[in-house]
């Protein structure tokens, strides 16, 4: 088996502190711990695709998709994932799967390490391969009950973690398989319904820091809203606009009070900005227009556990 590794820049004190050192290493305790490690893949073979409703959309203006844009766009990504000391992990790019560039969903690092999910669209569930291809032998669960996407996991924190299902891209019966995995290992999971016109749950919500997070109010339940306040977390709250046009809930945390986020998404940057939170933010619009942005891109091996939460 080949490792693709990017080391995008000279290694920095995240890379050289990282025990990653192979793909079974994968694991995750949270989704705001300092990252060291990503998995991605890059969009060789992107196109629009009528898989959910922002594409959708897309497709029905008949503009043209700009290669050269979307290159240069995923070209931002990189680069802002190498100033962030961030190595960078590849999957092998399949002609035939356009959205392979969304590795948030073909998988999901766990406490107890990869799992491979059960992709709903049939334009995608052949993206189980390459994960194979990449973890080996090195996968701790393997989703058989329903369907679950990892667009839909969010580790809160150690021990707290959410799990969206909307029927569409995660069934309940493929959310309470993945939740009981987690309470086996002493974790506390909530379930989260919401309506399947928002793809996945990180389209309207995700975890900035520890404490902070971005939420669409008008598209998730009011008692998952309670809940968060219950655990002393923050809310910036996202118009549906923000979240369906510009993905503004769809950012990557990278600890140390750090983040990545779409350069669109400027109310929410600002924001973040004002809050002390560093923002890096490459253009990701194309991506966007897609039904994706930096949190959809990007599947994180490893974190450094209870790091990145304090200095903000």
């Amino acid at each position: 088996m080949i490792i693709q590794v990017l080391y995008c820049a000279s290694l920095s004190h995240n890379q050289r502190m990282s025990q990653f050192q192979s793909p079974a290493d994968s694991r995750l305790h949270s989704e705001t711990d300092r990252l060291t490690d990503v998995l991605l893949c890059r969009p060789d073979h992107y196109e629009w695709i009528p898989t959910n409703a922002i594409a959708r959309a897309t497709l029905a203006t008949g503009r043209p998709l700009n290669r050269q844009s979307l290159m240069a766009e995923y070209g931002e990504f990189e680069a802002a994932l190498a100033e962030a000391g961030v190595r960078c992990h590849y999957l092998t790019p399949d002609p035939i799967l356009p959205y392979q560039v969304y590795t948030r969903d073909s998988s999901q690092t766990a406490p107890g390490g990869p799992v491979l999910t059960m992709l709903a669209m049939p334009q995608r569930r052949g993206e189980y391969k390459a994960v194979l291809d990449f973890f080996g032998q090195g996968m701790w669960r393997m989703a058989t009950a329903g369907t679950v996407e990892g667009g839909d996991i969010h580790l809160i924190r150690p021990g707290l973690a959410c799990i969206g299902h909307s029927g569409g891209r995660t069934s309940q019966a493929g959310a309470v398989q993945f939740a009981e995995w987690l309470t086996a290992e002493g974790w506390e999971a909530r379930l989260v319904p919401f309506d399947d016109h928002f793809l996945h749950l990180d389209v309207i919500f995700s975890m900035v820091t520890d404490d902070l997070a971005l939420v669409c109010p008008d598209a998730l339940p009011p008692d998952f809203l309670d809940w968060l306040a219950a655990h002393g977390i923050r809310r910036f709250d996202v118009s549906y606009g923000e979240a369906m046009a510009d993905m503004a809930c769809n950012l990557l945390a990278l600890g140390d009070g750090r983040v990545l986020s779409p350069r669109h998404s400027q109310r929410t940057n600002a924001a973040l900005r004002a809050e002390g939170i560093t923002v890096y933010d490459p253009e990701l619009r194309l991506f966007a227009h897609g039904g994706g942005s930096a949190h959809c891109m990007s599947m994180p091996l490893w974190r450094e556990a209870g790091v990145g939460h304090a200095n903000r």
